[in-house]
């Protein structure tokens, strides 16, 4: 019988990985070839036809291909934002410039922030006059003649990327939909984003920036999307930011959803192996460029509304990630104060570390853990050999300008390199009323298990989750996604002024438009899973809490259970409430959403057989390597261990697509699927 495969292609900055389920058998295949930057589509068809190969497969068996792509968000973090223009209510035309108060983190005093240039400069904004009140109610009419001035501007300067955000235009969408068609009209060219279909929500600042971006992004999506969709006969889905996926037909229409779409796979798919054994844990996504961190409660990556991806506010819902330049291309350098320095710069794949021997110029994270043979002296099995002599000499002519010895920088490097993700673990677990002790850090991503055990020693985390396959795991994640979808209203009223009739109406209208697009997307009525949730705060602050909704008919009781879960909420997240207090203190309603969910069939988690107790079978060799100071160490391939092995380091294990320096002091165990547990000492993981 021929096999039926559906496929996760997930690219990242230094190799495009690659996983295929078989969808009779539940049998994985896994591998990965280097990423193309110069032109991701030409990875995603490497990647594609080396599984197909290792399976033995043609590509007509293949039903469908989840892909977790980081086009939009390179675009995004590479300013490439040209020749972009904005259109918005007569008299906001500086709406851009004045932004927020606020100065970002890490500025005590404003004084020595210096604003960075505006998304659109002023010169490319167009006014058109017009005005709604907050309830929607029209004020003044709309001005076509303004509005037609503006388009044909836009087509005589060649600006071809327009979004379009009005003042109160959440309330009712009638002066943006009317501008689209004077767009169409005037300038049929123009690639168009408008602010009631990328995020229907009140503040202005956040709703125009998140549809410019929109507008960015959009031509570049729709070409590499369109390119992808020729490359396969199968139907393709694109990972969004928030959780889930969605057609490439679809997704086109909405490209700023897929600003954070591979660090959420990764997220996702270390959420569902941790599952059996850990519901709540950290996540730790090590990759050539940069790690990521989120954390997972309950089995359910964190979601915010309040990211932004480099210096631009994206206010979609998105997986809660705290990326930084700690990846194993991160460069080391000296800073002009003479101290060593580690990222966010990144040797990429192209050229790569030193050790890639392509070219490379600077030490990276990489090339240290190579210089203390911490890594095989080649990776993906033989695949990618390794200069090592290249990466000891690079470390040791940095070391030298610190009087440093080799070893010492190296190490060095990796003391940095650690204490990076530590603070980026840190920033996403104390910064949101978490106490970092009580998460286990599940750590995947080629780079991601070399530091595990320092991560415990330094966070004090309770043990280190190390998945099987770990190098592969976001692409794996694209294989346990559902089909999502958002929507979102904005309903500015106090809790004691609410009308569950209108609160109902609202929720179903939102489930109503979740349900057309799940039917767009194949899934009968009968499979449609809708999540209510709701923004909520105290009158008077400038701040909302996001609580889940319950099911069922929206009543004084379903209003009474939300507001109770926001008191919870946000005693939890700030260490106080208002729940006995509410007059002076009362609770106020602002956004409303909905989550339109297609389930899809997942892949099985399961049980290996144990082994004899004896990880002997699975050791290769020894190799001095250098923890505190250079030690023969066994080092066993991963593939070989069974449940029920435990380790002791110092040893290494290796694998495909991963290696784990497990250092002195710490063990490793293999739990019932496959993965290594790690805890120091003998404590119990």
């Amino acid at each position: 019988m021929a096999r039926r495969l559906r496929i996760g292609i997930d690219t990242g900055g230094t190799f495009t990985d690659v996983v295929a389920l078989d969808e009779d058998t539940g049998e994985l295949f896994t591998t990965k070839t280097p990423s193309t930057p110069a032109d991701p589509a030409e990875g995603f068809g490497d990647a594609a036809r080396k599984i197909l190969g290792l399976v033995g497969a043609e590509a007509s068996a293949l039903t469908a291909v989840s892909h977790g792509t980081t086009v939009a968000t390179n675009q995004l973090l590479e300013d490439r934002l040209d020749d972009l223009g904005f259109v918005t209510t007569e008299g906001f035309e500086f709406m851009l410039e004045i932004a927020r108060q606020s100065v970002p983190d890490g500025y005590g005093n404003s004084y020595f922030w210096v604003k960075p240039p505006r998304i659109v400069p002023v010169h490319r904004v167009r006014t058109v006059g017009g005005r709604l009140d907050h309830t929607g109610a029209e004020l003044r009419p709309f001005d076509e003649e303004a509005a037609v001035a503006a388009a044909r501007w836009f087509r005589e300067q060649g600006i071809d990327a327009i979004g379009v955000c009005f003042l109160h235009s959440y309330a009712d969408p009638a002066h943006e939909l009317r501008m689209r068609e004077v767009l169409a009209r005037e300038h049929p060219e123009a690639v168009v984003s408008l602010s009631c279909e990328v995020l229907r929500e009140y503040r202005e600042y956040e709703r125009s920036v998140t549809t410019l971006v929109d507008a960015a992004v959009k031509p570049t999506m729709s070409r590499y999307l369109a390119r992808l969709s020729g490359l396969l006969p199968a139907p393709l889905r694109v990972m969004k930011s928030n959780g889930g996926v969605l057609s490439a037909e679809e997704v086109v229409h909405q490209p700023v959803t897929t600003v954070l779409s591979g660090p959420a796979a990764g997220a996702l798919g270390a959420a569902y192996v941790a599952a059996p054994g850990y519901p709540s844990v950290v996540t730790l996504d090590g990759g050539g460029t940069s790690t990521d961190v989120a954390v997972v409660l309950d089995g359910e990556p964190t979601l915010t509304t309040e990211g932004a991806v480099g210096r631009h506010p994206v206010r979609i819902p998105m997986i809660d990630i705290v990326t930084v330049g700690a990846g194993g291309g991160s460069v080391a350098w000296i800073s002009p104060e003479g101290t060593l320095k580690v990222g966010p710069r990144s040797a990429g794949a192209d050229p790569g570390p030193l050790c890639y021997g392509r070219g490379g110029t600077e030490p990276t994270v990489t090339d240290a853990h190579a210089a203390l043979g911490r890594i095989p002296p080649h990776l993906l099995g033989g695949e990618i050999p390794l200069d090592v002599a290249a990466a000891r000499a690079g470390v040791e002519s940095l070391g030298a300008k610190l009087g440093l010895s080799g070893d010492r920088a190296a190490a060095g490097i990796l003391e940095i390199s650690a204490w990076n993700q530590a603070n980026a673990i840190r920033q996403i677990t104390v910064r949101r009323g978490l106490d970092v002790r009580d998460f286990p850090l599940v750590a995947f991503g080629g780079s991601g298990p070399l530091q595990a055990c320092r991560l415990l020693d330094v966070l004090g985390l309770p043990a280190a989750v190390i998945p099987a396959d770990p190098g592969s795991l976001s692409a794996f994640g694209l294989l346990t996604v559902d089909v999502r979808n958002d929507y979102v209203r904005t309903r500015v009223t106090r809790d004691t002024e609410l009308d569950p009739a209108v609160l109902g109406a609202t929720y179903a209208e939102l489930e109503g438009r979740a349900a057309d697009a799940l039917e767009r997307e194949g899934f009968p009525a009968g499979r449609h899973r809708f999540a209510r949730s709701a923004d909520l705060r105290y009158y008077g602050q400038a701040f909302e809490v996001r609580v889940a909704a319950p099911d069922g008919p929206v009543d004084d009781a379903f209003r009474a259970e939300v507001v109770r879960r926001f008191h919870d909420a946000h005693e939890a997240l700030y260490g106080y409430c208002y729940r006995d207090d509410t007059v002076r203190h009362p609770v106020e309603w602002v956004n409303l959403r909905v989550s339109g969910i297609g389930p899809i069939t997942r892949p099985r988690l399961r049980e290996r057989p144990p082994g004899d107790g004896n990880p002997e079978r699975a050791r290769t060799g020894v190799r001095d390597v250098h923890f505190d100071d250079w030690t023969p160490t066994p080092v066993y391939r991963r593939e070989r261990l069974a449940p029920g092995d435990v380790l002791r380091g110092p040893a290494v294990i290796e694998e495909f697509g991963s290696t784990l320096p497990l250092h002195p002091g710490f063990r490793a165990r293999v739990d019932a699927h496959g993965n290594l547990v790690i805890t120091k000492g003998d404590d119990a993981p």
